[in-house]
């Protein structure tokens, strides 16, 4: 039987070469594996946090600094016949293994595990084992200069080594370019054979299982595979080293996404076995259904629709980047705690940005379980990427090594060939620098779907995002909304975010729009004196290009740009949150033309100005409220068609939505101008839009008037009764005539009672006039503190109680002497404030 020993403990660290500072260099000191050097050096109080101030300026030094692990590990020679391995599942990046003082492998691919033949090298006592990391943006400078420069969005040439292209910064990350053993160490000791790779392939009344061993020796083998009640094996006589099984499964429990069914997951074994002796076991979970993507060409375009288990699936979905940037400290604890907010903001879908990393099976894991689509891109993005020696070779090991890996996990429903960089040979000035010199292409239209058909059949591939499938990017652009995938950036880099208006994309796989982390995020990283828009510290954690400058002009298309910074952080948040309900809003409103919507993006890695839902402390901004509004499965919107209002009426659920709807222009003092009911009748995951009466929209006063559209009317009460005006409705949709910063909002048109409940406070806020946007910011109050809902529009006379979730003493400051006029005066906030 393979016998695994961990390799993990007893691992020390030092710089051997760069301009590290002396005490740094001096030092020697505990190292964690999994880990890399910046953990340690944290740990060790050698560096201060890279997070803080403007402390990654600081540490500019360790991108050309070299760094050595050293432990020694004890283990028996290896017997006649028998095999010993030494397993890096994860080197970050550029490394050079020893072991006793033999170099047994080079490393340049942090996305890859290796795997040594040690047997000969081991001897009783301790035997010395060292990685040395040399700087991958010296390597990646070197192999730029070896095989020619290509075209990339930033400075660094992350496109010329294997490592998570972010490492080197990006416009919402770090640069700090990290090393160290990134994944787990073990010994392996095995006799005859071993699994060297297994693929279940489950469709929804089927697995396929697909094996490949290594060999020890040439002799007759078999395959026992196990999947819940059900059993097969299979031969591989000798001189064979790879086989398959299929097992039919006709009463296996179907596997749906997060809002249309279960997600059971059922146990697979697979044993390798010589003459009934046990050589090697792999376990998995598998979940079983079909996954298609329809690509059909209409009166439209080309479609992009995913179907699971034949039903069409409208994607709600968010862009994930690397939780952390320093990737070895988020915990599977952590992992469900990133993705339980994406499924408490009703997504259906994440997306693994490709420059980021092959994610952990861990995070799988948890996606697998709570029906969480993943659509995995390969980690290349925003670059030209050669197709020549040494980077051809790693690319095509590391596709081959994960498309395995990832096979059992249900919840990837996807595999796409990038990130923008198709978009990036179309437009962006790479066609002149690269003069004919490879650029990628080869990996995105012939290797990884040769690969993908290959390894993966059960899966659909995408060339890249974006894309126009079945066309040339010279003929048919690859960001064309008619076809495939779009990314919509113009709205935040140039126009506006009622800029979505202009088209209607099958499937927009990118959007979103900035704002500033929480603000106690914010103080945490920054000093009090840092907080202004034109600090060193601020700017140090906006990264993208002129990105307060968009700001204030997006700001400035709908209200005023306040010169208070807690205003003014307030403010471009706010606008943040319209900004995705917007888009959403739209993208949802044109299904099933569009089916899909992923916005950039769900979390950050470090605390930071960027399009982030939840910052880099887990914090939920406003505008994760707004998602959560937007991607609710049934919403009421107000569109624009033809320059007058419509409602848009959302019904993803598997039931028919009938209920009546109550409409009213009313003044924000309350008075009803004109009214009307309509009675729904949306049948299930369907769409309606909703004409209405002009005297609805016919408005005298655009600065003083609304249009609001309420669903569900307070229960018990008669929808026509003043109690029904009380409270806010469970469902709304309004719409202004005005932009905020020309209407006549009641600047104190809210009042608030706080009342101590267990585990927190509530906060009843009650609006003389319309509110607009009501919000608890409770983390300006304490850092823990949490609200259950924010941006909240309240009629004259509404009220609405907020639940915040904080601690003991937390709720003390709030419910003591200070009460509601100054504790929660301080925090309380809505549009009406920055008029």
């Amino acid at each position: 039987m393979l016998l695994r020993h961990d390799l993990n403990t007893g691992w020390t660290l030092r710089a051997t070469g760069g301009p590290v500072p002396p005490a740094i260099a001096a030092a020697t000191l505990p190292a964690t594996v999994p880990g890399t050097v910046h953990v340690d050096l944290l740990a060790a109080g050698l560096i201060p946090d890279p997070y803080t101030g403007t402390n990654e300026a600081g540490l500019v030094w360790f991108h050309r600094s070299a760094w050595r692990y050293e432990t020694t590990l004890t283990a028996e020679p290896a017997a006649d016949g028998e095999r010993v391995d030494l397993v890096f599942d994860g080197l970050d990046t550029v490394a050079a293994v020893e072991l006793d003082g033999h170099e047994i492998g080079r490393t340049a691919n942090m996305h890859r595990g290796y795997r040594f033949d040690v047997g000969r090298l081991l001897r009783a006592g301790a035997i010395p084992l060292t990685v040395d990391f040399a700087s991958a943006l010296e390597y990646a400078e070197e192999i730029e200069r070896r095989i020619g420069r290509r075209p990339r969005a930033y400075a660094h040439p992350f496109n010329a080594v294997r490592k998570m292209a972010c490492s080197f910064g990006w416009d919402w990350g770090p640069d700090l370019q990290t090393a160290g053993i990134w994944k787990n160490v073990r010994l392996e000791r095995w006799r005859t054979a071993r699994l060297a790779a297994v693929r279940p392939l489950a469709t929804r009344d089927h697995l396929t299982v697909h094996v490949d061993v290594e060999r020890a020796a040439d002799v007759p083998l078999s395959v026992e595979v196990t999947v819940g009640a059900h059993r097969a094996t299979f031969a591989l006589p000798a001189g064979t080293d790879s086989g398959r099984v299929g097992i039919a499964v006709p009463d296996a429990p179907l596997w749906w996404p997060a809002g249309y069914g279960d997600q059971p997951l059922v146990p697979v074994t697979v044993t390798l076995l010589a003459a009934g002796e046990t050589l090697d076991e792999y376990h998995t979970r598998v979940g079983f259904r079909d996954v298609r993507l329809d690509e059909t060409p209409d009166e439209h375009g080309t479609g992009f629709t995913l179907l699971v288990n034949d039903r069409e699936i409208f994607v709600l979905g968010l862009n994930w980047i690397p939780e952390d940037h320093l990737l070895t400290r988020p915990t599977h604890a952590d992992l469900e705690a990133a993705v339980d907010r994406a499924v408490a903001a009703n997504a259906n879908l994440l997306r693994v940005w490709g420059g980021g990393v092959w994610e952990s099976d861990d995070f799988y894991d948890v996606c697998d379980e709570r029906g969480v689509l993943v659509w995995q891109d390969f980690p290349l993005a925003c670059a030209a990427y050669a197709e020549e020696e040494p980077l051809r070779s790693e690319i095509l090991a590391e596709a081959r090594e994960n498309i395995t890996r990832l096979a059992p996990h249900p919840s990837l429903i996807l595999l796409n060939g990038g990130n923008e960089n198709i978009w990036g040979h179309e437009d962006w000035g790479w066609k002149a620098e690269l003069d004919g010199a490879t650029w990628g292409a080869g990996y995105y239209y012939r290797d990884f779907p040769a690969l993908v058909a290959a390894l993966d059949p059960t899966r659909p591939y995408h060339a890249g995002s974006p894309s126009s499938p079945g066309f040339d990017p010279a003929d048919v652009h690859p960001n064309d909304d008619r076809h495939g995938t779009r990314h919509e950036w113009e709205a935040w880099n140039r126009q506006d975010y009622t800029f979505h208006d202009n088209f209607v994309p099958r499937f927009c796989s990118e959007f979103g729009w900035q704002a500033p982390p929480a603000w106690s995020t914010l103080t945490e990283a920054l000093d009090p004196a840092d907080l202004h828009q034109e600090s060193p510290a601020f700017l140090l954690h906006q990264k993208a290009e002129d990105g307060n400058g968009k700001l204030n002009r997006g700001l400035a298309h709908h209200m005023r740009v306040p010169s208070d910074f807690a205003d003014w952080h307030w403010a471009t948040q706010l606008n943040q949150a319209r900004a995705t309900a917007y888009a959403v809003e739209h993208l949802r409103a044109n299904a099933p033309r569009t089916m899909g919507s992923i916005i950039w993006q769900l979390n950050d890695c470090w605390p930071v100005t960027s399009w982030a839902m939840v910052d880099g402390a887990g914090r939920r901004k406003p505008a994760w409220y707004a998602l959560r509004r937007a991607y609710a499965p049934r919403l009421l919107a107000f569109r624009q068609r033809d320059g007058v209002p419509v409602l848009a009426v959302v019904n993803d659920t598997d039931e028919s939505w009938d209920s009546p709807v109550r409409l009213r222009r009313t003044t924000f003092d309350g008075t009803v101008l004109a009214s009307a009911e309509l009675e729904l009748r949306v049948p299930a995951r369907s769409v309606q839009i909703k004409t209405l009466t002009p005297e609805l929209y016919a408005v005298t006063a655009a600065i003083g008037e609304l249009l609001v559209a309420d669903a569900v009317p307070v229960p018990g009460a008669d929808r026509t009764s003043p109690a029904a005006t009380r409270t806010a409705g469970a469902l709304r949709a309004v719409h202004l005539f005005a932009e905020d910063k020309d209407l006549a909002y009641d600047a104190d048109a809210l009042s608030a009672e706080v009342t101590a409940v267990p585990h927190g406070f509530e906060v009843t806020v009650t609006a003389r006039s319309f509110a607009r946007d009501v919000a608890v910011l409770a983390d300006r109050l304490a850092p823990s503190a949490e609200v259950d809902d924010m941006l909240i529009d309240l009629l004259a006379g509404e009220s609405h109680t907020f639940t915040v979730t904080t601690t003991a003493a937390a709720t003390a400051g709030a419910t003591g002497t200070t009460g509601s006029a100054d504790a929660i005066g301080r925090v309380l906030y809505s549009a009406n404030r920055l008029c």
